[in-house]
């Protein structure tokens, strides 16, 4: 998904949009935080356009770089959030900005986490600027949130605009490595949040639907148009809202992520065809599935992750020969 945009460098007077709301105290709904400051002045598109301008920035594909240019946007966002102001936030993909001002008012701290070096660098520039009573609540973080270990603090919210081509594993590394992630809410394309949220049965569950269900409760919150990106994308986003919760008990995740991989590589087979490879045989894969209570005629799309960790405990009770032992890709 789209990256965020932001404020403007010590020494440079700030540009002006008519239509953006310039300051803003937290979001409506969001308790203030410790110590309450003067609001964040937010970003309008002129403002965002300037900034890019100055610093020779071209958005990049590679990267999904989309920038908020709507105030508005990132309020909403900021509200949807259910910060308490107790809450360490882990923003992914902060950009210039944009949602990281309103994130510093409403939380005790924020913890970015950008891949772009410039635009890691210039971030604590336009918070200081925009924001100054609130700098000292932003730690920055320059590396790929898809791979990042070892956060300096612990984060209990996420809050991400996130890359449209790497939305999902982003999401499933952050909820497997940072335990202390509560809940959150992310922005993603649309069609990918339709993924995340899909319940089994539906046209749009796959291995992205049970992979999160595994880690947490997904729902949409809200659909975000393209307009208040720049540039425009070719896509709506969406944004998802999710709240951590126990994964079904008895069985490791490695163990049923490869049951989910394998039973959705073959989409359109039933369970007894496409858990072959998996079980050693057609016929080792029915008798797992019979011994966990499921239909070997019934398909990969129609079963929950509580379903596909039964198949995989039964798989482990009958210490199938061909079942590989492996670390499924997060």
């Amino acid at each position: 998904m789209p990256d965020e945009a932001a404020g403007v460098p010590p020494g440079t007077a700030p540009a002006t949009d008519p239509g953006a709301a310039p300051d803003a105290g937290p979001a409506p709904g969001v308790a203030a935080a410790p110590g309450a400051a003067p609001g964040p002045r937010l970003l309008g598109p002129g403002d965002v356009r300037q900034i890019a301008g100055r610093l020779g920035l071209r958005p990049a594909k590679r990267l999904g770089q989309n920038f908020v240019i709507d105030a508005g946007t990132v309020r909403r966002i900021t509200a949807l959030a259910g910060l308490d102001a107790a809450d360490v936030v882990l923003e992914v993909g902060p950009g210039l900005g944009s949602l990281t001002l309103p994130l510093l008012a409403a939380a005790t701290s924020v913890i970015a986490v950008e891949i772009d070096e410039a635009l890691a660098a210039e971030l604590p520039r336009t918070v200081a600027e925009r924001a100054p009573a609130l700098a000292g609540r932003l730690t920055v973080l320059t590396a790929d949130a898809a791979r990042v270990r070892n956060l300096p603090g612990r984060p209990t919210v996420l809050a991400a605009n996130l890359p449209y081509s790497s939305a999902v594993p982003i999401m499933l590394h952050l909820l497997a490595t940072v335990p202390s992630l509560g809940h959150g809410l992310v922005m993603v394309q649309a069609e990918v949040a339709d993924r995340m949220t899909a319940p089994p049965g539906s046209r749009t569950y796959g291995v992205p639907s049970v992979k999160l269900a595994w880690f947490a409760e997904v729902r949409r919150a809200g659909q975000v148009p393209r307009s208040v990106f720049w540039p425009v994308p070719r896509v709506d986003s969406g944004l998802v809202a999710f709240t951590r919760r126990e994964p079904p008990p008895g069985a490791d995740r490695d163990e049923v992520f490869t049951v989910v991989d394998a039973a959705f590589s073959q989409r359109r087979k039933t369970l007894r065809a496409a858990l072959a490879a998996w079980a050693g045989s057609a016929a080792a894969a029915e008798q797992v599935l019979r011994q966990a209570g499921i239909d070997p005629g019934r398909r990969g799309e129609s079963l929950g992750v509580t379903e596909f960790t039964q198949i995989a405990i039964a798989g482990r009770r009958l210490r199938l020969p061909g079942a590989p032992v492996q670390r499924p890709p997060i």
